[in-house]
């Protein structure tokens, strides 16, 4: 069975470009007993495969040269040697960015659309969700009545901490990279605020604006001079939960900034980092709450869906460009 598959080409340095990818042809071998046939359906793009690119050491192995992308893919069953699965059944599972792919059965799971369309099992009911779930509830931990302030707030994951902080009644204050963005976060999701980071001149005196009393939890998705801003005015006690530095993920040296150890001591400030998989034997609670929230009507979609498989390199570089507004998917 003849199929594309699309692998690493080399290893970029500073920002990735599409040669550092390629497209080919290959030919996969026949489904063995426990192997289920693929047809990938929807392929997610995510600002951690930038660091995968690299051959570093890190909580995921990086990718390897000449072999395919991997990532969080939606498909449908063609054809099964599985007892775990039937033909015409649609699953997710991590696997390779292949048109067709055959996979063991092992660690795929299957989807109910009738609870909500297939592409949202990437993004909101899918690890995008459960980032924003438990990197808000149990680092952020946001009390009613408290600010909260995200970065990349227009993203996949920061759109969902907004809504969830609305949902616990907090304070919502957004920082994207366009007016349209800003005007979306506002009309659409109810934050109270937002900052244009790319027409703001100074964070720190925009954030000082918007959260007049201060920030009690900051969920940072980008790092960088607008982190420095938003930490400048932190609360005491407050709460910060790293989940992504994606201003830095193209940095070809470690750049210098504010030390901000002394505001933290100062003002008793808690900062902890965080991947998903760390909460991995509570997704299924987290999943529970988060469909309830999407069924009320209280969490929102909100996806950027490119068309075209051969479209899957320029996706995920249009990350780091701010082309999205919320889960960036490629259909097939």
């Amino acid at each position: 069975m003849n199929t594309q598959q699309i692998v690493l080409a080399s290893r970029p340095k500073g920002t990735p470009t599409t040669d550092n990818f390629r497209i080919e042809n290959v030919s996969l071998d026949a489904m063995k007993e426990g192997e289920v046939e693929l047809e990938g359906l929807f392929y997610s793009v995510d600002p951690y495969m930038r660091g995968r690119m690299n051959d570093a050491k890190s909580y995921v192995p990086p990718f390897q040269i000449d072999q395919p992308i991997e990532g969080g893919v939606i498909a449908k069953v063609a054809a099964t040697k599985s007892t775990s699965f039937k033909r015409g059944d649609i699953i997710t599972g991590r696997l390779p960015w292949r048109h067709l792919i055959v996979a063991n059965s092992n660690g795929l799971q299957k989807i109910d659309t009738a609870v909500a369309p297939a592409s949202y099992y990437l993004g909101i009911l899918g690890m995008t969700g459960l980032t924003a779930y438990f990197g808000l509830i149990d680092i952020g931990k946001p009390k009613a009545g408290e600010t909260v302030v995200i970065s990349g707030a227009a993203g996949a994951v920061g759109m969902v901490v907004g809504q969830i902080a609305k949902i616990l009644g907090c304070r919502v204050i957004g920082i994207a990279g366009s007016d349209e963005k800003i005007k979306a976060l506002k009309e659409d999701l109810g934050f109270e605020d937002g900052i244009n980071y790319k027409s703001t001149k100074n964070i720190k005196e925009a954030i000082a604006a918007c959260c007049p009393k201060g920030v009690d939890v900051y969920f940072d998705n980008v790092g960088g001079e607008i982190s420095d801003g938003v930490i400048a005015n932190i609360n005491v006690h407050a709460r910060i939960a790293l989940c992504g530095q994606i201003s830095l993920y193209n940095s070809a040296e470690i750049p210098v900034g504010p030390r901000l150890q002394p505001i933290l001591l100062t003002r008793s400030v808690l900062m902890q980092g965080f991947i998903i998989g760390n909460y991995a034997n509570l997704f299924s609670e987290g999943t529970a709450q988060l469909s309830q929230w999407v069924n009320e009507g209280k969490l929102k979609s909100t996806e950027t869906i490119v068309h075209g498989f051969d479209k899957l390199p320029n996706a995920l570089l249009g990350l780091f460009n701010g082309d999205n507004t919320g889960k960036m998917i490629v259909e097939a």
